[in-house]
């Protein structure tokens, strides 16, 4: 008799930010690969438009859209739990919401809106959602971080979780790259807290992508189009290696990287972003900032 192969069991992936950039390319190359997306979404125009997308790129995937607005960590709480409750198995977990503000902006929690987005509340969303990871293991978390995170070399980063000084668009990168260092310190920590759990916590440079490059900026939609004409900045790499730390078997047991969007080669992050010591403090310190919200099991 011929060994019967049995049907693979569809992989839940939640993705934020998957309604533009990035996010959405991966979004839709999850879903030709046969994925079920659960997308996180602040415009339901985007959604709606993504959606659309999805259908025509792989028909009949499913997918479920939840709304929030990550500048506030009482929504993004709220946006995690609604999709444990619905979603009682999650494979991979997909942090790609992100923000580069170039002027100071501080958030009803009282923290500066990078801080806020591109730290905070992928830090609290990946902790709600932890516990049906660990129930759904094997499963992963990616996380997407940058080479701009080398701007905040030799920053304090316990200083710069409370930080709300004002800044000008030529001083927003540093500001940026500090946020995206503090993902990468954040994912590293975090894979030390799964050891042994089968969740594999990655994170990664996506390299520069034109798309929403500097939306803030005036001049941002005729460079994006410069730029695309030259060819440079294509976002399907970016998107690619997201996929890559996602799906690809070789990385189903690597854990605590770090890795470039140049054939998934390893970085090592800069100071104190490669410090276990500084890491486990800006964790300790988040805890307490997170307090509130009563997620006993992170500490």
């Amino acid at each position: 008799m011929k060994d019967v192969l049995m049907p693979q069991p569809v992989p839940t992936i939640v993705i934020t930010g998957a309604t533009s950039g990035i996010g959405q390319r991966a979004a839709l190359a999850l879903a030709r690969e046969g994925a079920r997306l659960v997308l996180t979404a602040r415009n339901q125009a985007k959604a709606e438009a993504t959606l659309k997308m999805i259908e025509a790129a792989a028909p009949g995937t499913r997918v479920d859209v939840y709304y929030g607005d990550f500048t506030s960590l009482a929504s993004v709480a709220a946006l995690g739990r609604e999709i444990i409750a619905h979603h009682p198995r999650i494979d991979v977990l997909i942090n790609n919401v992100g923000i580069h503000a170039f002027t100071q902006r501080i958030t009803a929690d009282g923290y500066a809106e990078m801080v806020a987005v591109n730290y905070l509340a992928p830090w609290l969303f990946t902790n709600i959602l932890r516990e049906t990871m660990v129930r759904s293991a094997p499963s992963r978390i990616v996380t997407v971080a940058s080479e701009a995170s080398r701007q905040g070399a030799g920053f304090d980063p316990l200083a710069a979780l409370i930080n709300k000084r004002p800044f000008t668009a030529r001083g927003s990168s540093a500001v940026y790259g500090q946020t995206k260092l503090m993902d990468i310190m954040f994912s590293q920590e975090l894979s030390r807290h799964l050891k042994g759990t089968g969740v594999a916590v990655n994170c990664l440079c996506p390299g520069f992508n034109v798309t929403g490059l500097g939306r803030e900026l005036w001049f941002a939609a005729p460079l994006q189009r410069f730029l695309a004409w030259l060819k440079i900045g294509n976002p399907e790499r970016g998107a690619g290696i997201i996929v890559r730390l996602a799906t690809d078997p070789a990385f189903a047991e690597v854990t605590g990287g770090y890795f470039s969007v140049k054939d998934a080669r390893p970085l090592t992050p800069v100071a104190p972003g490669n410090n276990e010591k500084a890491q486990q403090a800006l964790w300790n310190a988040t805890v307490k900032r997170l307090s509130n919200f009563k997620l006993s099991h992170i500490a």
